[in-house]
């Protein structure tokens, strides 16, 4: 069953929260990593995509992220990893890995072998600054509570890093204004 959300027509702030089909871990190596980071900076750069916040999970990401047009932003950004994630898997041969991705493939879809994209990317739109800053904890804190580092800025592919160390990480951030 396809889940819809409500995408905000205007310019707002949004939450997003994207997840590997079957939450299988595929980021577990920077060349992955990199996969999802380079798409993300070539919607930054060449659209109108600002990023606010994030964190990138073996099998997950989160973002607080603003676009006029999020759903073509994030369709280009699952679909061109999807491809290079199979690309990599398929050199690297991660044979087990790719059978997963063709296992769990939604049975309706016909036109690839593999998936490896949950459908969607549940859109919350940010509506104060406390709500933001309540994201932005969740966010920096994940990969504390899944027990790979003690401190949030000690994570190397999270925003965290820059907002800790007034530094910029993997990714650059844009500045978030909110009237008072």
């Amino acid at each position: 069953m396809r889940t819809r959300y409500k995408i905000p027509d205007y310019k707002a702030s949004c939450f997003i929260t994207s997840t590997i089909i079957d939450w299988i871990p595929v980021f577990n190596e920077s060349k992955y990593f990199e996969i999802l980071i380079d798409a993300i900076k070539y919607n930054q750069q060449h659209k109108d995509f600002e990023v606010f916040a994030y964190v990138i999970m073996v099998n997950h990401f989160h973002m607080i992220c603003r676009s006029d047009n999020l759903s073509n932003i994030f369709r280009s950004i699952k679909s061109y990893t999807a491809k290079k994630i199979i690309e990599k898997l398929k050199a690297d041969g991660k044979l087990n890995l790719l059978n997963m991705f063709e296992e769990n493939k939604r049975k309706g879809k016909k036109v690839s072998q593999y998936q490896i994209w949950q459908e969607g990317f549940m859109p919350k739109e940010i509506l104060s600054e406390k709500m933001f800053n309540q994201k932005l904890l969740y966010i920096h804190y994940n990969p504390v509570e899944a027990g790979i580092v003690d401190n949030p800025q000690d994570y190397e592919y999270s925003s965290a890093f820059d907002y800790y160390w007034a530094k910029t990480g993997k990714l650059k951030l844009d500045c978030v204004e909110y009237e008072r």
